[in-house]
């Protein structure tokens, strides 16, 4: 298959499939006497792999170390239960870090009138940001 039918059936861009190929994310494409790259239905299986991987938040460095334990059939799945706590507890200090700026919002936002004053809470929150 040439890399438009792989992209379809995989749903990524050709560019990210060049992109996980040129970082080792997935194996090289072999070529054609053209040059062009050829895949495999063995390549779509990898690229739905990775885009799960992606779509769950997992970093470059962590989709590639999971392709590669997915691909090893003798390994040890606490490697990857490791690789997936990690970026769990990633994930729950960016969602409190979230809920945070949210709550922080929602005080702003309560406070300020929304009116034709000028005087405004939110900018003079911003404002406290400014260097010094």
């Amino acid at each position: 298959m040439k890399i438009s039918e792989v992209a379809a059936l995989s749903e990524l861009n050709s560019k990210m499939i060049r992109r996980y190929e040129e970082m080792g994310i997935i194996p090289k494409a072999g070529r054609n006497l053209s040059g062009y790259r050829l895949y495999t239905e063995k390549d779509v299986h990898i690229l739905k792999f990775v885009k799960k991987s992606r779509e769950l938040g997992f970093s470059m460095k962590d989709t590639k170390q999971l392709v590669s334990l997915w691909r090893n059939k003798t390994r040890s799945s606490s490697h990857v239960k490791n690789i997936a706590l990690k970026h769990q507890k990633e994930l729950q200090k960016k969602l409190a870090e979230i809920q945070a700026m949210l709550k922080t919002l929602d005080e702003l936002v309560l406070n300020c009138h929304g009116d034709d004053r000028p005087d405004c809470p939110i900018l003079h929150e911003l404002e406290k940001c400014r260097a010094k």
